[in-house]
């Protein structure tokens, strides 16, 4: 069922907190390499034949699996997170008071355990029929979007729904303790849709186009990312608010590409506790992005048709915006941030 287009939720019982200030770990200055940062090993997949190279991060040999997508926290306070470094998408979006929050999709690499998981906002609702009906993982929801929850396109694996696969995460204050146990999550939504394409495309830059950047800053109202080009780790590696975006497993986030993708941000009909209202992300329609890959930033068009279809991603002249293959980050960004 296609939802209204103004609706919204409030997060019950939930405090909005303001990004910590920069600590010594400061993001690199424009023009200046970033330095490296050693990851620790990541857990390993199963390893699977060699096949067709997979909907969301165009790597091959991976199987599509079911589609599960989780609500994290991403202010200062649930840092680090867990399970990060093995999704396919992480998308960027905007919550109450200009802060962010993300939305993390898995498939072709599932990790044990993810968190900490957060509550669920209108945004996501609107992403997710691009996957068909994924299983999706958050914690609370205003009442007035609980209806609008059993009529979208996703399986609900809350907290309320699948008790079973989440726990309290010893060290860590509540409500940013809450983790969840992924293959307790995807028990719960058995006939959760497996990866399909979703507009993306991988393969070589483009020939032309592609200004070589060092990083790029992205700013909502109050919460800031720098993407860093690492030429050692071919990796774009994130810093948050002046610090470095560091994963629970070790090791600094980073991604291959970055897509920087101008959408609209409006005030939604509802509101938190603390009267701050919650946008409302329009991810249907067509506009700007900025993608980067191989050290380079290319200007970019996006557009997807409905609720049910991808996005896809072209360049200046109209043809496929290739990514570079493995993790892609999303971030929902407006030209002239504001506080909806």
């Amino acid at each position: 069922m296609r939802l209204p287009r103004m609706i919204a939720v409030t997060l019950a019982g939930a405090s909005v907190l303001l990004p910590a200030a920069a600590c010594s770990s400061e993001e690199p200055a424009a023009g200046q390499a970033p330095q490296a940062t050693t990851a620790a090993p990541t857990p390993t997949g199963q390893e699977t034949p060699a096949g067709e190279p997979h909907p969301f991060t165009g790597k091959p040999g991976a199987p599509l699996r079911p589609v599960l997508t989780a609500k994290i926290e991403n202010t200062a306070a649930g840092k680090p997170q867990l399970g990060l470094k093995s999704a396919d998408i992480v998308y960027i979006t905007q919550v109450e008071a200009g802060l962010t929050r993300l939305i993390a999709v898995f498939s072709s690499k599932i990790p044990a355990k993810i968190g900490p998981v957060r509550s669920a906002r209108i945004s996501d609702l609107h992403l997710a029929p691009q996957f068909g009906k994924p299983a999706f993982a958050y914690s609370g929801a205003q009442t007035k979007m609980l209806p609008f929850i059993a009529q979208a396109s996703l399986f609900d694996v809350s907290d309320s729904r699948v008790p079973g696969a989440y726990f309290r995460q010893p060290g860590r204050v509540a409500p940013y303790n809450l983790f969840a146990n992924t293959k307790r999550l995807l028990a719960g939504a058995p006939k959760a849709s497996k990866a399909k394409d979703i507009g993306f495309t991988f393969g070589d830059a483009p020939a032309e186009g592609g200004v070589e950047r060092t990083s790029y800053t992205v700013k909502w109202p109050a919460a800031r990312f720098t993407f860093a080009w690492s030429e050692a780790k071919k990796q774009w590696l994130i810093w948050q608010d002046g610090k470095k975006d560091m994963a629970a497993e070790g090791g600094q986030l980073g991604a291959p590409t970055i897509v920087v993708q101008y959408t609209k941000t409006e005030r939604s009909q509802f509101h938190d506790k603390n009267q701050s209202y919650t946008p409302l992300v329009r991810t249907v329609g067509k506009g700007s992005a900025i993608v980067l890959r191989d050290g380079k930033a290319y200007k970019a068009r996006w557009e997807r048709k409905s609720e049910e279809s991808g996005t896809t991603f072209t360049t200046a002249d109209g043809e496929p915006m290739n990514f570079a293959p493995g993790q892609v980050w999303v971030a929902l960004a407006s030209r002239t941030p504001v506080t909806p």
